[in-house]
């Protein structure tokens, strides 16, 4: 039997927008979106609230949700990098990149503090990488290179922004890798991380979740306090500190579970349908009274 949320002190106001991650928060592990799910958001959007998708993945690789965004049809991508339109193909709308001198600092600092870490390029054209860096996904359209290669301004595609930085080590712990990285490289850029690997996600100085959420929040008048966020790992954190109301999953890194104000079951437990749920019932209620 699934249990119930914990969750902040209070009823709970109706948001005016809901932000959540995907993979490990909405998705399930087979990156599936539940029917339950499913129909939490289209009941979300049916009662005025805005969803917005915030997650570190690339926007070729948001086919998984984009039939379940309505309205608005935006989703941010990257961890920040990308503001995307899944309703126009997946156009960029918003692109805040990684200034690609600060890219080759962090590498720099890295091969240093770090002797053994690979890296990839992630650019709003696609993804190049190293030799060394592990065949998570890899595209037969990459171009494979040293990053300080990659990074430069006259090679082919070389113009296009860079979104991510992404570094891999293949013997360091997740966490204390990106305890090095901050410590290393942190005054270039910011570093965070969502995988089970130790593979950090490294975007320009102050690009996150968060900032690019305030952003599209400031646009449309909404407030922190207006909005209820999801997430599992430390790329969600400053979202999560920066919402309103926030929960982290019942799966989700410790550090998510510190800055929540609330916390839901697991991903394969439908963990975000069923605050939705909750939020709308409540909602109907105060109507009803």
């Amino acid at each position: 039997m699934t249990s119930a949320p914990q969750r902040p002190d209070g009823p709970i106001p109706t948001p005016r927008l809901i932000a959540t991650d995907l993979d490990g928060t909405l998705l399930r592990d087979d990156k599936s979106v539940s029917p339950r799910t499913v129909a939490a958001l289209a009941a979300a959007e049916e009662a005025g609230i805005e969803v917005f998708f915030v997650t570190g993945r690339p926007a070729r690789w948001m086919d998984v949700v984009s039939d379940h965004v309505h309205g608005h049809g935006l989703a941010i991508c990257a961890n920040g990098a990308a503001v995307v339109d899944l309703h126009a193909g997946r156009e960029f709308v918003q692109v805040r990149s990684l200034p690609r001198a600060a890219a080759l600092a962090v590498v720099d600092a890295l091969r240093t503090a770090t002797p053994g870490t690979s890296f990839a390029v992630e650019l709003t054209t696609g993804i190049n990488y190293e030799p060394a860096y592990p065949p998570f996904f890899k595209d037969p359209a990459a171009r494979i290179a040293t990053a300080e290669e990659l990074l430069k301004e006259d090679t082919a595609g070389g113009a296009a922004p860079v979104l991510k930085l992404l570094a891999h080590h293949s013997e360091l712990a997740p966490d204390a890798f990106l305890t090095l990285a901050r410590s290393a490289a942190g005054e270039y850029a910011s570093i965070t991380r969502s995988s089970p690997t130790a593979l950090l996600e490294i975007s320009g100085h102050g690009v996150s979740k968060a900032s690019t959420l305030a952003l599209c929040c400031a646009e449309r008048g909404i407030s922190p306090a207006e909005v209820v966020a999801f997430g599992d790992m430390p790329n969600d954190v400053e979202m999560l500190s920066w919402a309103g109301i926030s929960y982290a999953m019942g799966n989700a890194h410790p550090d998510v579970i510190a800055a929540a104000s609330g916390r839901t079951v697991a991903n394969n437990e439908d963990g975000v349908a069923l605050v939705i749920e909750q939020i709308l019932a409540e909602r109907i209620a105060r109507q009803q009274a």
